[in-house]
C-alpha cells in the first residue's frame, strides 16, 4: 500500500514537470494512474541526471549506477529507500513491470550523458529509442492492464514512433546543444552535415526529416495494427499518445521542416478534443 505522502510527492513531481503527460494519465484508474506517475518520476530523475549540465560523465555515471543499485534492490529484496521507489515498489508487485525495462531506460540515459550524440547510425539510433522511449513503453503497457505479445508490440513501435517525433520537433533545439539524433546515413545521402552549428540551414535537411518522418508513421502504423488485437480499453492511453503526436509529423511536412518558424506543438484545444473522442469511444 503506497502511503499519501509518497503519492502526492510522486504526483507533485509529474505535475511540476509542466508536461501533458499529468492530465493524460488521469483517464486512468487511480492505482494504475500513481504507478504511471512513479514510471514517469523515475524517467524524470534518471534524464535530469543525463542531462544536466556542467558535470562529467564519470559522475553521471556513478549516479546512473546507484539507480541501477535501487532498481536491483526492489526486485531481489523489496528494499525501497525513497517516496520514488516505495512507489516503483508496489508498481512492481501490482503489474508484474519488468526489471530489464527499467535497466534499458537508464542505459538509454546514459548515452546521452557522455559526448553528445551526433548523426548516430540507424541501428544506434534504433537502439536508443528502444531505450528511452519503447522500455517505457513496455512499462506502460502492464500498467495500463495488458501484458500480451501484442502490447510489447505496441510498445516497440509505438515508443519509436514518438521518440522519432521528438527527434524531428526538437531538431533546432538539439543542434543549439550540439547535438544530432537524425541518422547519419541519411544526412550523408543527403550530403547534409554532421556540424550541429551548420545543419539548420542545410539545404537538403528536409529531405532527411522527410525520410525520417516516414520511419515514425511506418512505426505509428504497425502500433495500430498490434492494437486491434489488445485490450481496447487498455490502449486509450497509449492511442491518446499517438493522437498527440502523429499530427505533429503533418504540421512539420506541411512547414517543409522549417525551423525558423519555430518549434511546433498541438493546441490544447485539439488535444482536449481529441481526448473526448477516444474517452467517448
Amino acid at each position: 500500500m503506497i502511503s499519501p505522502d509518497d503519492t502526492a510527492y510522486v504526483t507533485n513531481l509529474v505535475k511540476a514537470s509542466g508536461t501533458s503527460f499529468y492530465h493524460g494519465m488521469k483517464i486512468l484508474p487511480p492505482a494504475r494512474r500513481d504507478a504511471m506517475y512513479a514510471i514517469y518520476a523515475f524517467c524524470r530523475v534518471v534524464d535530469d541526471i543525463a542531462d544536466e549540465e556542467g558535470r562529467d560523465f564519470t559522475s553521471k555515471q556513478s549516479e546512473l549506477e546507484a539507480w541501477r543499485q535501487r532498481i536491483a534492490a526492489l526486485y531481489e529484496r523489496a528494499e525501497a529507500d525513497s517516496p520514488i521507489t516505495r512507489t516503483l515498489l508496489s508498481a512492481i508487485q501490482d503489474y508484474q513491470v519488468r526489471r530489464e525495462d527499467f535497466i534499458a531506460i537508464i542505459d538509454g540515459m546514459e548515452m546521452d550523458a557522455g559526448e553528445p550524440i551526433i548523426a548516430p547510425s540507424l541501428a544506434e539510433l534504433d537502439l536508443y529509442c528502444d531505450r528511452v522511449a519503447s522500455a517505457v513503453g513496455r512499462l506502460s503497457v502492464r500498467v495500463f492492464g495488458d501484458a500480451s505479445p501484442a502490447a510489447d508490440e505496441v510498445a516497440h513501435a509505438l515508443g519509436r514512433g514518438l521518440q522519432l517525433t521528438n527527434i524531428l520537433r526538437d531538431v533546432a533545439e538539439d543542434a543549439e546543444r550540439g547535438r544530432i539524433y537524425l541518422p547519419g546515413e541519411f544526412l550523408a545521402a543527403e550530403g547534409v552535415t554532421t556540424d550541429p552549428a551548420r545543419i539548420l540551414t542545410a539545404p537538403a535537411l528536409p529531405q532527411v526529416c522527410t525520410r525520417v518522418a516516414e520511419m515514425a508513421e511506418q512505426n505509428f502504423t504497425r502500433a495500430n495494427n498490434a492494437m486491434a488485437l489488445c485490450n481496447t480499453k487498455a490502449m486509450r492511453p497509449a492511442q491518446m499518445m499517438e493522437a498527440s503526436y502523429r499530427p505533429l509529423l503533418d504540421i512539420l511536412r506541411r512547414r517543409n521542416f522549417d525551423y525558423a518558424k519555430g518549434r511546433v506543438s498541438l493546441p490544447k484545444w485539439k488535444k482536449l478534443m481529441l481526448a473526448a473522442r477516444l474517452l467517448a469511444g
